[in-house]
């Protein structure tokens, strides 16, 4: 599990822990709860209940019932972000195999956490909204990075094929990451040509990318 999804203790038994402590727990089960339960329906009451404190220390921490929300959808995306983090010193092609091969990974782990991260983007919530796009700015950057070292010229139309590749992306990882009839490394496999697919159907005059033989 990665460090932001992890609260420092193991247990529900009431514990004396510094401030930035108990904020990390509360946030840590928000984030669990969300493998069972929507965002709307995690309560300051059930969440101190279930941590030994007041609910009046968490909204000290958080400020209200919105903004524990915004804190526990932030947790759960820099985690994503931090678990597929790109690797630099990979060639282009493979670090983009390589960060789909973690999302996945991610995916399949905490199915659920990321469902909730991009149900967030349609949240009600501005704050909520705002907290998912900056992760798809995240990836967007991730990607043009790669082009920028492929020469690929960005073009407006080249920008707004990477942001629907990503839309696409998403959508294939909350239907297939944990679809048993979906093996691993065809998922990734359709990630990746269709992110080629996609750069090429935007940018006629890019370079083809150099073929990679199928899977296994």
């Amino acid at each position: 599990m990665p460090p932001a999804l992890q609260g420092p203790t193991g247990g529900r038994r009431r514990t004396r822990l510094s401030p930035q402590e108990r904020r990390q727990q509360l946030l840590a089960q928000g984030v669990e709860w969300l493998a069972d339960r929507p965002l709307e329906s995690i309560s300051v009451e059930d969440l101190a209940a279930a941590a030994g404190v007041s609910p009046g220390l968490v909204f000290y921490y958080f400020g209200s019932r919105q903004g524990l929300h915004q804190e526990i959808v932030r947790t759960a995306r820099d985690a994503m972000l931090h678990a597929t983090e790109p690797r630099p010193e990979l060639p282009p092609l493979e670090r983009l195999d390589d960060v789909l091969e973690r999302f996945v990974a991610f995916v399949q782990e905490h199915d659920a956490t990321f469902y909730s991260i991009v149900r967030g983007a349609s949240s009600g919530d501005p704050q909520v909204r705002s907290t998912v796009q900056h992760a798809r700015d995240v990836l967007t950057g991730h990607t043009t990075e790669i082009l920028d070292e492929l020469g690929i010229e960005r073009t407006p139309l080249l920008d707004v094929a990477i942001r629907a590749w990503i839309s696409l992306a998403e959508q294939a990882l909350v239907d297939a990451a944990t679809d048993e009839a979906v093996p691993t490394h065809e998922l990734v496999g359709f990630l990746s040509r269709s992110a080629l697919a996609t750069i090429q159907a935007a940018h006629p005059q890019a370079a083809q990318p150099p073929h990679r033989p199928a899977a296994p």
